[in-house]
């Protein structure tokens, strides 16, 4: 929820008071999916664990259980690859609207040929990266 994100701009202009720009875009559902699919995969390894370990017999009794349980992972599994392929995307959104040249180019004080804008330092996305990879 980028638009939520505002920051200070200068005014170089005859006014004083400094604007607010606020970023744009909304890249959350990716997110929330990929945390929510996260929560859900491990309480039903959870669940299996149980089942796996104090009710065997259950298991290795029913010849429906174990095909259903392979069903479930399999699900998981795809809708895993999903989220990844989904939060992957999201961030590499996130990134584009936050670089700091889209944000200078935002900005209507950097328009000026007079004026001289720096972005500084490039933003470290490393741990964000590791998310989408794991």
């Amino acid at each position: 929820r980028l638009y939520q994100v505002s920051f200070g701009m200068p005014n170089c202009g005859a006014e004083s008071e400094a604007r607010t720009l606020y970023l744009v875009g909304d890249f959350s559902a990716p997110a929330e999916f990929f945390v929510t699919l996260g929560v859900f995969s491990f309480l039903y390894s959870m669940a299996a664990l149980v089942l796996y370990l104090r009710f065997h017999s259950l298991y290795t009794e029913n010849t429906k259980l174990p095909f259903t349980d392979f069903c479930v992972t399999v699900c998981f599994a795809f809708f895993w690859l999903v989220a990844a392929a989904a939060w992957g995307k999201g961030l590499s959104d996130v990134k584009a609207a936050t670089r700091p040249s889209t944000l200078i180019s935002a900005m209507g004080v950097c328009q000026d040929e007079s004026v001289l804008c720096d972005p500084g330092t490039t933003p470290a996305m490393g741990l964000a990266n590791i998310s989408v990879v794991r």
